[in-house]
């Protein structure tokens, strides 16, 4: 089916999308211009929606705007933004009362023609998954990258061949509850995290396994060998079981030992290229890599991959070098929304650097970042809502022998001057704040702008 012709079986329906933003606006406009009869449901006013307002108005479109707009959902179909969870009361109410609850992204499961790879995970989705488009490209083929990446996909999908691929990230938001299929699923790894949205942590962990429940035996699941919930994902799998690790040699997949990344087949093995000849740094990149080669096992040469891992030089606000002054490096890392990610940019690094975390609070512990911190860190610049949950993570280890530098700050410029005031030759000042940007910035790609705006200007 196409998407012209799914569109005409919704022109009697009542139909309301939820969320007025980047992944569901293209679907709105497309559903208007079908003459389909949809109502807009935002928190945000007219004025703060602006052209957006304007331009669906005249299209046709309908609104329930303010912070009641959940309060009357009375729609023969909805689609769902990614952050509000399906076990939201007024979306089970909505179901109860006979709707039909989806989202752009599971739509474009269901009609996209050409091959999919998928990709979540708590820490390393977005560099595994712009690395396996890359990889694909560079083989050749074309490849149309979206998900909690690039850009919504769903209205090129007239335009796709069946011998392209779709490379996405996927977030546990979107996963929750969705049905999918893609050909090769990936699961970089599992920690805790977005614990402020999710029921608890076990419902965070299953809304991952939704990336493989509608898999086949043909279809592909690679999943991180070294990581603990492996074992409970591949219990569940029907599909064939590739695995990555830096600990241990799978039967099926690429594993990393004494410096060189080797491919297993059936227990036969090649090498693939020496480990330290990945330009991205850090262990948590090689494990990207191990992932990626994994996913294209069977469609990408070594060759390929080899020339790839030697020249791609990273995503933006990814460990994203922006510039050094006065011998001064400043590094990007504000996709560092996590502990478990902050701590591996702290390992990626030679030399400790002053750290600037800090930010929108998921629920999530800092414990263990307390340790890395201390044992990782020259100094800790600390700015957000969860400076004094940091603050005292790193008061609470073990390492903690109270010479660590350490400041509060309220302002997010003031801080990131003030680590470069206090910044010497040889320093690195490291953005990486181990918490969402929520609570100042709209994302974390706002917030890495940001700062890198910051440093320019210094």
């Amino acid at each position: 089916m196409t998407l012209s012709e799914y569109f005409d079986t919704l022109r009697d329906k009542r139909i309301g999308v939820i969320g007025i933003g980047v992944s569901n606006l293209p679907l709105i406009d497309a559903l208007l211009r079908s003459g389909c009869n949809v109502t807009a449901c935002d928190k945000r006013s007219e004025e703060a929606l602006g052209e957006d307002y304007t331009r669906l108005k005249k299209l046709g479109c309908k609104f329930m705007l303010g912070e009641d707009y959940l309060e009357a959902l009375d729609f023969d179909l909805i689609f769902r933004t990614p952050g509000l969870m399906p076990f939201d009361p007024h979306l089970v109410a909505a179901r109860e009362a006979g709707a039909v609850i989806t989202s752009e992204m599971e739509l474009f499961f269901r009609l996209c023609p050409c091959r999919i790879v998928a990709v979540t995970g708590s820490d390393g989705k977005t560099t595994t998954t712009t690395v396996i488009s890359e990889l694909l490209k560079a083989q050749g083929y074309t490849v149309h990258l979206g998900g909690n990446i690039g850009k919504p996909l769903l209205c090129d999908v007239d335009g796709m061949s069946s011998e392209d691929f779709a490379v996405l990230e996927l977030s546990s938001f979107q996963l929750h509850s969705m049905t999918c299929r893609p050909n090769v699923a990936v699961i970089t790894n599992v920690s805790p995290n977005h614990l402020d949205k999710h029921l608890d942590y076990q419902d965070y962990i299953d809304a991952k396994s939704s990336i493989f429940l509608g898999q086949q035996p043909s279809d592909a699941l690679v999943l991180n060998l070294d990581n603990e919930f492996s074992e409970y994902y591949a219990a569940k799998a029907a599909s064939k079981l590739r695995f990555f690790s830096r600990q241990r040699k799978p039967e099926n997949g690429v594993y990393s030992l004494d410096g060189a990344v080797i491919r297993v087949r059936d227990g036969k093995e090649n090498v693939i290229m020496k480990s330290g000849d990945i330009l991205l740094p850090g262990t948590h990149n090689l494990e990207n890599y191990m992932a990626a080669f994994a996913a294209t096992d069977g469609i990408v040469s070594d060759e390929v991959c080899r020339s790839v891992a030697k020249s791609f030089a990273g995503v933006e606000h990814r460990l994203e070098r922006v510039r050094e002054l006065k011998g001064v490096i400043y590094i990007n890392d504000s996709i560092g929304t996590s502990p478990t990610r902050t701590a591996a940019g702290l390992h990626a690094l030679k030399t400790k650097p002053i750290l600037i975390a800090g930010g929108y609070d998921k629920h999530i512990p800092f414990d263990g970042l307390g340790d890395e911190i201390c044992l990782h860190a020259k100094a800790l610049y600390l700015c957000g809502d969860t400076s004094d949950k940091i603050e005292a993570a790193v008061k609470a280890s073990k390492y903690y022998d109270g010479s660590l530098e350490m400041r509060k700050f309220d302002d997010f410029r003031k801080t990131v001057v003030a680590a470069s005031e206090n910044a010497v030759s040889g320093d690195i000042v490291l953005l990486s704040p181990a918490c969402a940007a929520f609570d100042m910035f709209k994302n974390f790609a706002e917030r890495g702008r940001y700062f890198k705006e910051i440093v320019m200007e210094l």
